[in-house]
Parts: structure tokens; C-alpha cells; sequence
């Protein structure tokens, strides 16, 4: 049996490659120019193969192992692991699954360097619980027509990970699409002031082509899918704040002009600027060590998922989504304050364009407008006082009276 590489081992592998994407993540982010090279250099790493079991050809990685090198991922350039994250969740999905000949077949596409991206939203007229994309079963095959937008990753990917409803009877399904047809057409139209390079677009399926395998039951998802795509985005949100401390203290430590009712003759001696800096890696540490609090609570969902225990999978469950709601308030408060107090430590040359430090904030916005945090934080307090059970899966769509 292959052995499974060591924490050290996979940052002495990754790091270099973290390091050659950071450098030019400033001039994507100013040309808005779609990060393609840079997932290209982690195809050939195998990244998106870090969950899969050595034996079957991945790294075989645990879920805190995985959410600590997508946090070092995001601290170099955040639009990465969120256009990664339908891939994780599928990945995380097979897991969860029994070992099958179909699911090799799917490993084996992915230690090929294959990648999985999503499309789940509808939008415009769409009503809450309504799904207008539908995939109609026939005698040649299975047939999915429809549109989603937030195609996050699609852009990237080979498959689609596409929620879809079908026509035959109604039920909701999960239906994965190759995109080398020409019945898949994706468009580069997101248009968000933050994480623009995620490819979360628009994404058209007219009489595309699903094989029947393909296709399967919504219910049959892994449980703490929710948890775990929103655990995603905390990584991200961790890797910023990373940055925050990374690009402050370089900025200081190579400033040279100073305020005349400054505190000292360089900035780097100033104890009020230090004291801003200090406080961005507190903030730093506080939500790396809260995501990875989060992720351990993940692996034992994980660990559990197949006992046959439906009482202790339940718990553990609930566990997961409770503390990755708790992660995502800590997150969402800190990391955009820190976004916005390194200024204090900067003058107003660090505010141009083509520094693009205001990309922190506006990255930090966009992943924290996922999932609202202010029902996370309903659910946690309906939670610990009366024991109700957090949301697991909710629906967006038009309301009414």
C-alpha cells in the first residue's frame, strides 16, 4: 500500500508552485486576465487530486490537510480555490460513496488532471424551489436543457456539476455534464467587484448530451456538502488575510517616506505602524486557527458517514455545520476590518490602481456575501438555545406574498 506524503511533504511540493502563482496575481487582477496558466500548473501537480486515495493515484490528504494548502492557495491568489470548489465537493461527494467501478472511472479522470466546476443557480423569474434546468431521459440517452449563472469554475473545467430537475418526474437530480460538446456554452460575464476571476458565469446547456450514469438523485449528496462548500470560502477568506499581513509588512518594511508627527526617522521603527501590523497577523491567526477548528469537525462527519450510526452521523453533522457557521462569522468580521485597517499602516501611494491592494477588500466582500451570515448566526444562537437543527440545504429564488 502506498504511503500517504506527510503535511511537510505536500508544502515542500506546493509552496514553490503557491510562490510562481503569487507573482502574478497583481497584473491578472488589474487586466482582469482568467488565471488558465495558473491552473494549468496545478493540473500538473495533481492538485485537484489531493483527496483521492493514494491507492487510485491522488495524495490521499485529509480534510485539514486540504483546507490548509487551499488557505495557502488563496493567500496567493483567492480566485483559485473558490474556482476549485465544485471540484473539492464532488471529489468529497465520491468519497462518500461505496468504491465502485464508476467511481474510479471518475478518480482516474481527475489524476488525468480533469476538473469538475459547478452550476447549481438559477436566476431572474425563477421562484424559491423552482428548477427551470431539466434533464429528460430518452431512448439515446439523457437530454439537459436550461441556464445557470454563478457557474463558479465552469469556465475552468471539463465537467459540470449541474442541479437540474427531471422532466419525467419531477425529482431533483445532480447531472454531470462534459463541456466538450456543443451543447454546453459558457460565457465570461461575471461582472462582481470581487473574486472576478472565478469564472462564475453564465452557463447554457441546449440538448446537451448526459450519459446515464451521470445522473443522479440530490438526496443521495454527502451530507455535509453544505458545511463544506461554505468551508471552502473560509479558506479563501483565511489565505486574504495571510496576504493582508504578507503585503502590509513587505510595505513597511520598504517604505521610505514618513510623516513628519510620525514616531520615528524609517516607518518599519514606528510603534503605531508595527501596532497596525501586529494587529492584521492576530486577526490572521485568529481565523486560520478558527477555520481549522471548522475543518476538524468536517473530518469526523467524514470519518463517521459510514458507520451505520444514524444517531452519532447526525451529531456529527450538525456538529460540522454549526462550527463552520461559527467560522464564517469570525471570518467575516475580521478579515474585512483587517482589509481596511492596513491602510492605517500605508499611505495614500498604496492606494493606486496599480498596487490593486484594494483587491483584499473587495475579494473579502464578495466571499462573504455567500450564504448570508447573518442567518448563520440565527442558526447558531436557534441552535444553542433550543436545540433546533441548522439549516443544511436551502433554495435562493423570487419570494412573493
Amino acid at each position: 500500500m502506498s504511503q500517504h506524503p506527510s503535511f511537510q511533504q505536500l508544502a515542500n511540493q506546493f509552496r514553490p508552485l503557491f510562490a510562481q502563482i503569487a507573482q502574478g496575481t497583481v497584473q491578472r487582477e488589474r487586466d482582469r486576465e482568467l488565471p488558465y496558466q495558473p491552473l494549468a500548473w496545478l493540473k500538473a501537480a495533481k492538485f485537484g487530486t489531493l483527496r483521492i486515495p493514494v491507492e487510485q493515484g491522488g495524495y490521499g490528504v485529509s480534510l485539514p490537510q486540504l483546507f490548509i494548502l487551499l488557505t495557502e492557495l488563496a493567500e496567493a491568489d483567492s480566485n483559485l480555490p473558490q474556482a476549485l470548489r465544485a471540484h473539492f465537493a464532488f471529489v468529497e461527494d465520491l468519497l462518500n460513496q461505496p468504491d465502485t467501478e464508476l467511481r474510479r472511472r471518475w478518480f482516474a479522470r481527475f489524476v488525468d488532471g480533469e476538473l469538475v466546476g459547478s452550476g447549481w443557480t438559477e436566476v431572474g423569474d425563477v421562484k424559491v424551489g423552482e428548477v427551470i434546468t431539466k434533464v429528460t431521459p430518452q431512448s439515446d440517452g439523457w437530454w439537459l436543457n436550461g441556464e445557470k449563472f454563478y457557474s463558479t469554475g465552469a469556465l475552468y473545467a471539463d465537467w459540470i456539476d449541474v442541479y437540474a430537475q427531471r422532466e419525467d418526474d419531477g425529482s431533483d437530480v445532480i447531472a454531470l455534464v462534459n463541456v466538450h460538446q456543443s451543447g454546453v456554452e459558457r460565457e465570461d460575464d461575471w461582472d462582481g467587484f470581487g473574486q472576478r476571476l472565478t469564472g462564475s458565469g453564465t452557463t447554457r446547456f441546449i440538448q446537451a448530451k448526459v450519459e446515464q450514469a451521470h445522473v443522479y438523485p440530490f438526496s443521495q449528496r454527502f451530507r455535509y456538502q453544505t458545511a463544506f462548500y461554505q468551508q471552502v470560502l473560509l479558506s479563501a477568506l483565511a489565505g486574504i488575510s495571510k496576504a493582508l499581513t504578507r503585503d502590509a509588512s513587505a510595505a513597511v518594511a520598504a517604505r521610505q517616506r514618513v510623516y513628519s508627527h510620525g514616531n520615528a526617522n524609517l516607518v518599519r521603527h514606528d510603534a503605531q505602524v508595527l501596532q497596525v501590523v501586529g494587529q492584521l497577523a492576530s486577526w490572521s491567526y485568529a481565523v486560520e486557527a478558527t477555520v481549522d477548528r471548522a475543518s476538524q469537525a468536517l473530518e469526523y462527519a467524514f470519518t463517521v458517514h459510514d458507520s451505520g450510526d444514524e444517531e452519532l452521523i447526525q451529531q456529527a453533522n450538525i456538529a460540522a455545520e454549526v462550527e463552520v457557521a461559527k467560522a464564517q462569522v469570525i471570518a467575516t468580521e475580521w478579515v474585512l476590518r483587517g482589509a481596511s485597517e492596513l491602510f492605517n499602516a500605508l499611505g495614500a501611494s498604496d492606494t493606486r490602481l496599480s498596487k490593486a491592494l484594494d483587491r483584499h477588500w473587495r475579494n473579502a466582500r464578495t466571499l462573504s456575501s455567500h450564504n448570508p451570515v447573518i442567518y448563520k448566526i440565527r442558526n447558531i444562537g436557534d441552535w444553542h438555545v433550543n436545540k433546533n437543527t441548522p439549516t443544511f440545504i436551502w433554495q435562493i429564488g423570487k419570494g412573493g406574498d
